[in-house]
């Protein structure tokens, strides 16, 4: 007779860990794993791999497109080997290219989920009127004068409204357009340089990058305020302008519940 009684195996339990990093997406094809592509999350999940001397992935707070940066980004990972959270973060850094930083490796409930726990989640977007050797690749050079006040007489428009089909890409397979913005607005750096915050509780593809350069023709007088509003309205992504260019846009914060 066997000694097998029916119970099922005791469960296993595996420890998670977030990582806060940040990241100059200019050499990445976003940050989702793709094969045969540099991305932000194969990258990092090669070299915790490596570390960690086992298959290891990591679930990040969403997706970044194609030469879109980030100044704060979370993920997760589950690992049954011991971690030294500080050694850990200290060894990833060495073998990590410079463009990837890990700024917090921690432990954290096996329930707390890196993109689903997420509430907010906040961009911002650079945009400078001259030459400037330092954020040549981090903000959109912009050789025009720009009206901020309209800029941000349109901007505050976005707070009325939920739908934000006018600023989706075409085909990218979204359940809902629909997004609840808290803050959008403009503000001017020491240095000149325009730095647009928008937060909300999700964001659509290329949603920021077709809201700041339809809120640029704002600025240079293609469009008014009320035709900006107008463009939301429509739900017509063809009324939208092209889209800023990847370089200027950060992701620059992820809140959760605490």
């Amino acid at each position: 007779m066997s000694g097998h009684t029916g119970h099922h195996p005791p469960f296993f339990y595996m420890p998670r860990y977030f990582i806060e990093l940040q990241y100059d997406g200019a050499a990445y094809f976003g940050w989702q794993r793709q094969p045969d592509t540099a991305t932000v999350q194969g990258t990092i999940e090669a070299k915790l791999t490596m570390l960690l001397g086992a298959p290891t992935e990591i679930v990040g707070a969403g997706r970044t497109d194609t030469g879109v940066n980030a100044s704060f980004y979370t993920a997760h990972f589950d690992t049954d080997k011991v971690v030294d959270t500080a050694q850990l973060r200290y060894k990833l850094n060495k073998v990590l290219p410079p463009d990837i930083a890990i700024m917090r490796i921690y432990e954290v409930d096996t329930t707390k989920h890196a993109r689903f726990d997420a509430r907010e989640r906040e961009y911002t977007y650079f945009v400078t009127a001259h030459k400037q050797p330092f954020r040549r690749y981090s903000a959109w050079h912009f050789a025009v004068e720009l009206n901020i006040e309209a800029m941000n007489d349109a901007a505050a428009r976005l707070l009325q409204h939920e739908d934000f089909t006018s600023f989706a890409k075409l085909n990218s397979n979204n359940k809902t357009n629909i997004c609840h913005i808290s803050h959008a607005a403009w503000s001017v750096e020491e240095d000149g340089t325009l730095r647009f915050t928008i937060r909300a509780d999700r964001f659509l593809r290329n949603m920021v990058r077709a809201i700041v350069g339809t809120l640029v023709d704002v600025g240079r007088g293609k469009y008014s305020p009320s035709d900006f509003e107008d463009i939301i309205t429509s739900r017509d992504l063809s009324r939208a302008s092209a889209g800023a260019p990847a370089c200027g846009l950060f992701l620059s914060n992820v809140k959760y519940a605490e």
